[in-house]
This record gives C-alpha cells, structure tokens and sequence, in this order.
C-alpha cells in the first residue's frame, strides 16, 4: 500500500516561496548574527546587513576599514597580540570576547568567531567571520564575578575573624590583645595604619561615673609618631575616643579642620584621607577603641593603584568585621584583666586547700576547731571563734587572736558563752536564720546592744572590730554550731570575696564537724558494746597456759563482728571457740554478741562440738540473725590431751609443736546462717601433746588486699616456727607484731592453748 505524500513546505504562500528561493543571499544580510569577510591584514572586504545595524555604520563605510579600527583600545591590544596570532597559527578561532565601537561611540559586547581560508600553498587569503552581541551574557558574566568577588571577601573576613579568635586566645596580656587588634583589622580592610587605645584599671562604670577613665596607647602599627601626638592631643586619648554606637568613620574634611585642625593637617601631611573609629566593649562597658587610617600606605613597597579621595572610603561588610573585632578585643581585654584577680583569688584558695588539709589529718571535734582557728588568723582574719551546739547547747570550742600579744582578749572570750536565742548577737542571728550574718561597721552602740556585761563589752572594744562575719555551721540540715570571724582596723573591711571564702570554709568546717561528732558517737557506742559483748579474760584452767587477743579494724568502730571463748565445763573439760560475723562494724558487733550468748547456752549440756553447729545452724533463723558468721568450736580434756574440733566454715586451726607447724585437717561444714547442708557437720579427733599450742584465728590474721589466704597462711605458719616459743602470751604477741601491724581491713580474735608438759 502507497504511503501519503507529504506536502511540499514550497508549495506554499508566494512570499515563503520567494524567501526560499532567494534564501542563501537573505540568510547573510538578515542573519540573527553579523557576517563580515576581511582581508588578512584585518581590511574589511564585505560585511553583512546585520552587522552594519549594530556598528550603526552603512557597508560602504565599513568596506575599506580594517576590523581592529573597529575595537576598543584594550580590543584593539587584544587583537594584535593574541587573536591575530591565534588566527595565523591555528586557522581558527572561537567564542574570543571583544568590545565593538559603534558609530556613536557605545560599546557593543560581543563574541568573534573566524576561520582563515588559505591557498593550496597555505597561504592566507581571506578571513570570513561570525558576530555575535553577547550584552546579556557579558551582564551574567560580570555578575557572576561580583558574587565569586564578593564570596572570597566574606571568605577572607571570616578567615581573618578566625585568625582573631585564634590569636586572642594565646593573650595573656592586655598588651598582647592590643598588638593582635591593631595587626589583624589593619590588614583585614588594608589600612595605613592602626592604634589601640585601652582604659587603665580604673574600668568605667557609665552608672556609677559618668567621666571616662584615662585612655593610654596599648599598641600602634603603621602610624607615624607625628600623627600619634597629632591624635592624643586631639583627646583620642581621652572621653571623645570612646562613643556610644558602632564603627564609625572620619573623613579629612571641613568637619574635622574645625574640630582638630592640627589633626586634619597632619592627616593631609601624610596623605591620609579619613579616620575609623571602632568602639572596644564587653558587657556594655566601653574600654577603650581602636582607631585606623585609611589613605597612603607608606610601608608595604608595592603601588597603590587606588584613585586619590577613594582610600578613605570603608564597605558596610568591612565595617561589620571591624565591630565584631572590637567586640572579640574588649571580651579578650576582659579576660586578661580577669586573670589579675584570678591570682589574687589563689592566695584564697590556697588557704581553703590549707584549711582542708588540717581538718582531714584533725582528730576529735576539739581538735578541728582548735586548728582551724589557728589556722583562720592571721591569714583570713584578726579574731576567730568557733561555737559548737554540745548536749547542753552551745559550746565554745575555740578562740583566737592573730596578735600573739592579744590573745588574752581570745582567751576571755572564750570564757563566755553565746548570749541566749533572744539577743541581737550577729552569732546568734546566724543560727537562726541559717545564713551568713555581715556586720559591715562596728560601732561602740551595737557592741553595747550585744555585749552581756560590762567586762564582756571591755573585751569587745578593745578588739578594736570594724568587720564581723558569722556563718552558721549546717550538715544535712543540721545546726552544728557557728564559725564567727572578726577584722580590726589594722586590716581594714572584710570584701566579698573574703565573705565568700569564709561560707566555704564554714561548708568544710561543717563536714568535718558531722562526721567527727559521728565519729565519737560511733566510738562511744562501740565501746560500750566492747565492754559487755567480748568476754573476760580466760579463767585459770589446770595443766593448761591460755592467751587471747582482739583487735578491731583500722578503721571504723573499736569492734567488730570477731570473737573468742574459753569455757570451762563440768567434769575438766574446756570448750573453746573463735569466730567471725561478716562484717566489722556495731551491727556485726550486735550479732557476735547474740551469737557467743547462744554458744554458752548451748554448752549447758556439754554437746560434741559438732552437735553445737547443727544445733546453732537449724536455729538460725528463729534467732532472728541477719548476718553469717563462721566459726570453729573444740572441746579440750587438759589431763589426757584428748581434742574434738568441727568447722562450720571457718579456717583450720593451727598446732605448733617440736619446731614445726601445721595446719590440723578439720573438715569446715557450711557457714552458720547459709542453707543448712545435707548431712551433720564433721568432727576432727585428736590429741594435744604436752607442751603444743593449738591456736585459733580468725581470716583477719591472714587475709589483706596484697595477699591471697594461701600466702597468708603459709606467712602464718613461718612466723609460727620462727617465734620459737611455747608460751601463749608470747606467742601471740609475735605473731600480731609480724602479720597485723599496721593499717587493718579486718578485726583480729587470736586464741592460743598450751598444753603443760
């Protein structure tokens, strides 16, 4: 089958088909881009209809003209040192950008494309060429320029404000600030010069005084001395430095010749064209500014290439950078200034570190307080006295006086208590408010007010105070009493940093008073608990030599859980027993204490010594005991020798006879209190020759951190043989002296028994 024919576009309108028969000629002269055809010197030989109505010449004009005639100066440079040699040796060139100018003048943007058409010896006949107007896209170039030019500018603002923070934090002085400043914001916006003016020490309060303090030059770059002086004497060094506001710029004008003409003349001297003042602030506060000159740079050895009356000129962006500059000096100013009194703080912590360190290596209640006010004065003030709440109220624990000539009047005031709960006392208000009390001037009414008698107001004049401080003593919100510090006039008013140092040092004071008084109740208590829960010393027995030693742990409470027994029974025969409770303080104290009571009862019917661990194993839990305990019981006939010794977890006891030692092979059951084991616990049967000892310890005797039970117990036995002794006593004098000297984590109980030869 025939496909359709598709209709001839030629066939169309009259006119269509005139255009496309005359179509080669009508694409050249109306062509959307200018045509020209040169000779190879540049000599124009034809040209185009569209390229004549953007030069806004006819062709006969153009016809005879070379095409550089037609170019810019920089075009026409152009032409004959690149294009025209690109063209000879390449044949070609593409997309090259020029400048027309056109017949009124205007510049017309556009991009050259050309070909050079050669004879067959290669040589140069003609150059066709193509033109096309690239206004809009010379436009989007210029733009896309400014954005890159402007992106490296934040660019290099934002690396020269990370060059600033950088360096100002290395600062340590305010000089060192000052030389950073002035060097990077001078070379951050290019200017002649900078100098950077501070305040001195006396920082300004615009609140409290309205005058600024003195300016003095901190650092300078680039400016010469004559301009120096030229700005001093024009009270830059002075209030009109500092404004309220941001950057602001100065330029050599009428303004300034009226106000400084000095200024102004020695500016146009040195070619400068205006002045930048950037304010230097931190928290509101103006301490000082930085000042930069914009005009000629007289050192850097290069051309300045920038039209005079355009150096003076600063961007907005610039102007940006340079505020946050001034801000990044005045916090760095701040800091270094901080660091002064950061040290002067030193000596203060120093005494707090000082005062720790006594109170940690202090004994008792009294103790502490005695240091600590020995401590207190004269380092942190003139008279110290510390009230502590005893049983029956308040008690003067300490007084003392700086002046070793003075310290009777510590001593009288030590003599007399704090007046009752109703005086106006600042002591007393201390206690209860709960809160520091600052009497700021002392005066001879008031002391009359809070003085009881005529001699305790005697005392308080001639302590000569100006300054009192009283800060309660409170732990876990408990009053313990009060810390009360007074100054005279040979040391003048207590500051608030001095205030604060005495808060933290009540705060420690308090600590270490809590844990004493908790201490010395734990104390008295364990005592009491030593004294009616460890047994007396052994009874006599015939035909047997007995010792017995106890010590407590190192630490904590003088008992613990550990514990020894000797009984005498009907018919001769000893019971004997050691043991420890798990742990070392009063609650394991309470138990050995239930347990030993228990093991006494239970010997009222003289039972094996296997008999009396199932027996206290099944009755544990009725005797409503919360720890475990392990323990070894024997029973002794001292006539025959005969020994019966069971273990409930305890470790076996030792015998030392003939020069030797040994461990006795007492099988331990479980401990007392864990689950009760399947069977009876077994019993060890033997005989205690004349003259052996048998003794029995408990693990404190052999366990520590640096060492395992095995070495303990191996040390234990060399110690033994080395005693060379059969006397109990001195027995165990030896071996306490060799393996329980020093710092103890658990109690000891040591029962030796020597059998008569």
């Amino acid at each position: 089958m025939d496909e359709p024919r598709r209709p001839d576009p030629r066939e169309g309108p009259a006119g269509l088909r005139r255009l496309l028969e005359d179509d080669p000629a009508d694409l050249y002269e109306n062509a959307p881009c200018g045509y020209f055809s040169a000779l190879p010197d540049g000599q124009l030989v034809k040209a185009n209809r569209t390229f004549c109505e953007w030069t806004g010449r006819p062709v006969g004009d153009l016809v005879g003209l070379r095409f550089q005639e037609l170019l810019s100066i920089g075009g026409r440079v152009f032409y004959e040192t690149h294009l025209a040699p690109l063209l000879r040796m390449q044949g070609m060139v593409r997309e090259v950008a020029l400048d027309v100018v056109r017949a009124d003048g205007s510049l017309l943007p556009c991009l050259l494309n050309a070909v050079e058409v050669r004879d067959d010896s290669g040589a140069p006949l003609l150059v066709r060429a193509t033109v096309f107007e690239a206004t809009s896209r010379r436009r989007y170039e210029r733009a896309l320029l400014a954005a890159q030019r402007a992106a490296a500018e934040s660019e290099r603002r934002a690396h020269t404000l990370q060059q600033v923070v950088s360096e100002l934090s290395a600062a340590s002085s305010a000089r060192d600030v000052a030389e950073v400043i002035v060097r990077r914001s001078r070379e951050a916006v290019g200017a002649s010069g900078a100098a950077l003016w501070l305040a001195t020490e006396r920082r300004a309060d615009r609140r409290a005084e309205p005058s600024m303090p003195p300016l003095e030059l901190a650092a300078a770059d680039g400016i010469a001395p004559e301009l120096l002086e030229a700005m001093e004497a024009a009270a830059f060094g002075g209030a009109e430095l500092v404004r309220d506001g941001g950057v602001h710029t100065v330029p050599r004008g009428a303004g300034l010749r009226s106000v400084w003409p000095g200024l102004a003349a020695t500016m146009e001297e040195h070619g400068q064209e205006a002045l930048v003042v950037v304010p230097v602030d931190a928290d509101s506060r103006h301490l000082g500014a930085l000042v930069l000159m914009l005009g000629v740079t007289g050192d850097t050895g290069l051309i300045d290439l920038t039209p005079p009356g355009e150096r003076g000129q600063l961007v907005q962006a610039d102007a940006d950078l340079l505020a946050t500059v001034g801000r990044q000096a005045g916090q760095a100013v701040e800091r270094v200034r901080l660091y002064e009194e950061t040290a002067r703080q030193a000596e203060r912590s120093a005494f707090l570190l000082d005062a720790a360190r006594l109170m940690a290596s202090a004994g008792d209640v009294t103790e502490t307080a005695e240091r600590l006010a020995e401590l207190a004065v004269p380092r942190l003030a003139d008279v110290c006295v510390i009230d502590l709440a005893g049983e029956h109220g308040l008690v003067r624990a300490a007084a003392r006086h700086g002046d070793p000539s003075r310290q009777d009047l510590a001593a009288a005031l030590r003599e007399r208590q704090l007046p009752s709960r109703e005086s106006p006392h600042p002591a007393v208000q201390a206690l209860d408010l709960g809160r520091t009390v600052w009497i700021r001037e002392v005066t001879d009414r008031w002391l009359a007010q809070i003085t009881v008698d005529e001699d305790h107001l005697a005392v308080a004049r001639a302590l000569e105070l100006v300054n009192l401080v009283c800060v309660p003593l409170v732990a876990d919100g408990r009053v313990l009493g009060v810390l009360s510090l007074g100054s005279d006039r040979r040391r003048g008013a207590f500051t608030p940093a001095d205030v604060e140092v005495a808060e933290q040092l009540a705060l420690q004071v308090s600590q270490v008073v809590d844990k004493a008084q908790r201490l010395e109740l734990e104390t008295r208590t364990s005592h009491t608990l030593q004294a009616n829960l460890l047994p007396p010393a052994p009874p006599p027995v015939p035909g047997l030599a007995v010792a017995v030693r106890y010590l407590p742990a190192s630490r904590g409470a003088d008992v613990g859980g550990d514990f020894y027994d000797v009984v005498p029974l009907p018919g001769g025969q000893v019971a004997l027993a050691v043991g420890d409770v798990v742990g070392h303080d009063i609650r394991a104290a309470a138990v050995m204490g239930q347990l030993r009571s228990v093991y006494r009862a239970l010997l009222a019917d003289r039972p094996p010594p296997s008999a009396v661990i199932d027996r206290l194993q099944a009755g544990w839990s009725l005797l409503g005991l919360q720890l475990m305990a392990t323990a070894l019981f024997a029973v002794l006939d001292p006539e025959t020798g005969r020994l019966r010794i069971a273990s409930a977890g305890h470790l076996a006891p030792l015998l030392v006879a003939g020069g030797k030692a040994e461990l006795l092979d007492v099988r331990p059951s479980r401990m007392l209190g864990a689950p009760p084991a399947p069977g009876p616990a077994v019993e060890w049967a033997g005989v205690l020759a004349p003259g052996a000892t048998l003794l029995l310890y408990t693990d404190g005797l052999v366990e520590s951190r640096d060492a395992d039970l095995d070495r303990g117990l191996a040390t234990l036995m060399d110690a033994a043989v080395r005693a060379g002794t059969n006397d109990p006593d001195e027995l165990c004098d030896r071996l306490l002296a060799e393996l329980a000297s020093g710092l103890r984590a658990d109690d000891v109980a040591l029962l030796a028994i020597t059998r008569s030869p």
